[in-house]
């Protein structure tokens, strides 16, 4: 061999064992559920949420959504994360509809109701697989009069147009950043943040999709760095500028696959 190819071969095999080659994130198996629905016609009523998504028409969820019963949602874990939903009409003949599915994202939190029993009332009560989908997304697979029905299900790779979004609120020493418009996974298990001034800084789940930080960035260039809980990473360098203000939202072009 070519010592200068060799040489080449070698640097690459070390540059290669530095990182760990992470691909697409692909659907899982199927597993049985039940489903019920929500929020109106328009789906006005599922707006806002336990995810923090806000509006759910402007930031891109659009109508096919759903809350999340406790055993799903893993105290928030589980937002963004996308599901196909197909009726089991083989279990329901009479109130499901044959040969369609439907394709939600996680946007909402279903609360228990331990008022009720789990097969009477109280779907979202642990350990159930719950759905309560956004009306328009369960009338694609189930006949409204029906009111629950059986379902089977799989996490499936999200679709999404453009990059990761960030949305910074918060105050001075406390900044509270939406990760929103992630695909692939869909959901963020770790985040990292770093100003100019700063090395990174390790962020922590508030709630639903928002992190949080607790030093002072205040007219700082930020940058991020997220890892989806399929385990891919990505580096948002200095995806926000140091004239940035509390209540703005930065798009990226990078998008996990």
């Amino acid at each position: 061999m070519d010592s200068g190819v060799g040489l080449v071969l070698l640097m690459v095999l070390a540059v290669s064992s530095m990182f760990s080659v992470v691909e697409g994130f692909k659907p899982s198996g199927w597993t049985k559920a039940t489903a019920t629905f929500y929020g109106g016609s328009d789906a006005s009523g599922t707006m806002g949420g336990a995810c923090g998504y806000g509006n759910l028409y402007s930031t891109g969820y659009g109508t096919r959504t759903a809350a999340l019963s406790t055993a799903l949602f893993g105290d928030g874990a589980a937002c963004g994360q996308c599901y196909k939903i197909i009726c089991d009409y083989r279990a329901d003949p009479r109130w499901c509809l044959k040969g369609v599915s439907v394709t939600i994202t996680a946007t909402n939190f279903c609360p228990p109701n331990y008022a009720l029993p789990n097969d009477d009332g109280g779907w979202c009560n642990p350990p159930r697989q719950h759905f309560d989908m956004a009306q328009p997304a369960w009338e694609k697979i189930g006949i409204y009069r029906g009111g629950i029905v059986p379902v089977m299900f799989q996490r499936v790779p999200c679709k999404k147009h453009g990059g990761v979004r960030f949305t910074i609120n918060g105050l001075d020493y406390f900044e509270l950043v939406l990760v929103s418009n992630v695909a692939g996974p869909g959901s963020v298990q770790s985040m990292s943040v770093k100003g100019s001034k700063t090395g990174w800084l390790p962020m922590s789940r508030n709630w639903g999709a928002n992190w949080q930080s607790n030093a002072y960035l205040n007219g700082q260039p930020l940058s991020f760095r997220v890892t989806t809980t399929d385990g891919q990473t990505l580096v948002f360098s200095d995806i926000v500028p140091s004239n940035w203000g509390f209540g703005q939202t930065f798009s990226s072009r990078l998008q996990f696959s």
